[in-house]
């Protein structure tokens, strides 16, 4: 109850049954589009008859890649270079669209040292695959909100303001 007015508030998370596994060992996507470790998370609002939700879906970086542990605490990514990255990133999407419809892309990687090659390889993938339907935004969380500058969060929701409204 918020102000008197009583509503039904349900979170649910699925998680996929393709590519499920322990960080680390399972990253990227499979030849089918299936990134790792997906999540689909849904929000539903029930008050006096009406319903509204919203998903929102998190999983690894959809293109083929690794990141086997070692004696290091964070061991360092590895792009694939001998497969067609194009044919599992545009499948993935895909299906996303199907399932989801407008896809607004969040990255939260690093975008310096280890993790960088990983933002630039994504971004570069969302701009070449041209499709209206996906925008990509990517934001360093680390750098922007180190030292629990939390505040620095509305940097990002600025950002996604348009979209959300949408």
């Amino acid at each position: 109850s918020i102000n008197g007015k009583c509503f039904d508030w349900l979170l649910v998370s699925r998680r996929s049954c393709f590519r499920a596994g322990v960080r680390y060992y399972v990253r990227g996507i499979d030849s089918e589009g299936h990134a790792a470790n997906f999540v689909e998370t849904e929000q539903i609002v029930h008050y006096k008859g009406s319903k509204a939700s919203f998903v929102q879906t998190r999983g690894s970086i959809p293109f083929f890649w690794s990141q086997r542990p070692n004696l290091k605490y964070k061991p360092k990514p590895q792009i694939s270079k001998s497969v067609n990255h194009m044919d599992g990133f545009q499948r993935h999407f895909d299906s996303q669209i199907i399932s989801y419809g407008k896809q607004v892309i969040v990255n939260l990687v690093n975008q310096k040292g280890s993790e960088k090659p990983l933002e630039q390889t994504f971004a570069k993938m969302v701009n070449s695959m041209a499709n209206g339907m996906v925008r990509y935004i990517a934001f360093d969380f680390h750098k922007e909100c180190s030292r629990m500058r939390w505040d620095r969060l509305q940097i990002l929701m600025d950002q996604l303001a348009e979209q959300q409204d949408e």
